[in-house]
């Protein structure tokens, strides 16, 4: 896949180098962690250049510090080279990431969706992005009103087609107020 083309989705953020041997220790940044040790193959994006690609020699998971993966790179076997990976994201190609369930979705494919009420002539803004303050996730969708918030739940978000980008919702009299502090 040439490095031009190349869409990713990240899956760790590297901190720093861990040991003597070109390891690093990652901030997971996945709800997949356990997918990390088969990987094989992934991509380092310093964002600076094209995202390069990279063979997996070893990654474990590390209950440590909360949580960390600990990638070993083909080519990488000191602390100086582990150094200089220091903030690259690890990335896999988006059409390898996990597959979810019936009726969950990724942010990435929920933001920039039109939403829209039932009948009405245009769509009422743009999904902006998702917020988890507890409970239910909130869309905030971008209006020519103003931000609205409206929860990912099935009775208020009735058809969600991430392919063509769009959300139907019906919204219970006063919502839109509720968003107008």
């Amino acid at each position: 896949m040439p490095a031009e083309t190349f869409t990713g989705v990240t899956l760790a953020r590297i901190l720093r180098p861990r040991g003597l041997r070109g390891e690093v220790a990652a901030e997971i940044l996945t709800d997949f962690p356990e997918r990390l040790p088969n990987l094989r193959e992934v991509w380092l994006a310093d964002g600076r250049s094209a995202p390069r690609r990279t063979g997996v020699q070893r990654c474990w998971l590390s209950t440590r510090r909360g949580g960390q993966a600990i990638f070993h790179f083909a080519g990488i076997e000191s602390i100086e080279a582990a150094e200089r990976l220091r903030g690259c994201e690890v990335q896999v190609p988006l059409e390898q990431r996990a597959k979810l369930d019936a009726g969950n979705y990724y942010v990435s494919d929920l933001v920039g969706c039109e939403v829209w009420e039932a009948d009405a002539p245009a769509a009422m803004g743009v999904v902006r992005d998702v917020e988890f303050p507890g409970g239910a996730p909130l869309l905030a969708i971008e209006t020519s009103g103003g931000e609205v918030l409206v929860p990912l739940a099935a009775e208020f978000c009735v058809r969600i087609d991430v392919k063509a980008k769009r959300i139907d919702v019906a919204l219970p009299e006063g919502l839109r107020d509720l968003n107008r502090g």
